[in-house]
């Protein structure tokens, strides 16, 4: 088959996906190169353009030739036996609107399947699951019982119930912030939970070429400006991401064994990278994300170099199980 890599889309994460895209390339450098305009246009770019784009996560990539719209495109990969390496972020490239539009043509892809994808991208779903699999979560603020629940808790945070962790978080310190919030709410739907300090860790999950699952080490996240949002993620050099993590055995152990319940509780496939808080109870979930950074400094590759797996060799193990997933679908 011939392997494509897939990046850009149609929502706020796609100048992450370009810097993913890059990394992806220089690893599978004989992939051919699909970018997903914001227009719902997909085009074939040259090696040469993606590389030389220097500030990805500033800049619009722009393709500079006339693409097609996305369904030709899948139609195209399907007709010229493509799988897909998923080099995408958040909106419909993860809600599971891309993976449906791939199973129902046979296109092979890596990552999460549709029903997985859409489980995982709602916050609110991906909690009530995760926690029947017996993995700690935060208890739910409905908007209503807002003003009550600052009251109890004395502080609150906001986050959209279906977008990236990097955009659209409110902390709610004091009143005012929760016109912010009802503001917000207005606009799209907001998860709101209980503020809950701690040092922020994720963790990993891979699926190997054989089938099995293991942990990834956890990395411990120390913002540079107190956030870990867009800026301390890809702009700000102060932040810091320790891979291991400095946490005891015991949290190691939890942070493992929590991400490992949340894949299997949505139903996950080839990778997934989930994010908690380690309270002074122990690790409290936060969201999975099954297409999370693959760029040269985003946090999953860190975890794979620090398990001692290759990251060509890591994509290559998921392209074999993309391939495989698609025959047993067929």
């Amino acid at each position: 088959m011939r392997t494509t890599i897939l990046f850009g889309g149609t929502n706020k994460e796609r100048l992450v996906s370009v810097a993913s895209a890059q990394a992806l390339h220089r690893a599978l450098p004989e992939a051919d190169l699909w970018f997903w305009h914001v227009a719902n246009t997909v085009h074939e770019v040259s090696s040469k353009a993606l590389l030389e784009h220097s500030r990805p996560f500033e800049d619009e990539f722009k393709p500079g030739n006339r693409g097609i719209a996305l369904e030709a495109a899948l139609d195209k990969a399907k007709a010229e036996d493509r799988v897909l390496v998923l080099g995408l972020h958040g909106g419909r490239a993860e809600n599971g609107e891309l993976q449906t539009m791939c199973e129902m043509r046979g296109i092979p892809f890596t990552g999460s399947g549709s029903a997985s994808s859409n489980l995982a991208f709602d916050k609110v779903a991906a909690k009530r699951f995760a926690a029947i699999a017996g993995v700690a979560a935060p208890a739910g603020v409905a908007l209503e019982n807002l003003e009550a629940a600052f009251a109890e808790y004395g502080r609150l945070i906001a986050k959209p119930a279906r977008d990236g962790s990097s955009y659209g978080l409110i902390f709610v310190n004091a009143k005012q912030d929760l016109v912010a919030v009802r503001n917000a709410a207005r606009i799209e739907e907001y998860l709101i939970e209980p503020f809950i300090a701690g040092v922020e860790a994720t963790c990993g999950v891979l699926e190997q070429s054989d089938g099995t699952l293991m942990s990834l080490p956890p990395i411990e996240i120390v913002p540079g400006e107190g956030t870990f949002d867009y800026t301390a993620k890809y702009l700000l050099k102060s932040t810091q991401e320790i891979c291991p993590g400095r946490f005891s055995p015991e949290i190691t152990a939890q942070l493992q064994d929590q991400a490992l319940r949340a894949h299997h509780a949505l139903s996950c496939s080839g990778y997934s990278r989930t994010d908690f808080i380690v309270s002074a109870n122990g690790p409290v979930y936060l969201e999975t994300n099954t297409l999370p950074g693959l760029t040269a400094a985003s946090l999953y590759p860190k975890a794979l170099k620090a398990q001692g797996i290759e990251f060509p060799d890591f994509l290559r193990d998921q392209i074999t199980l993309a391939e495989r997933r698609s025959r047993k679908r067929a």
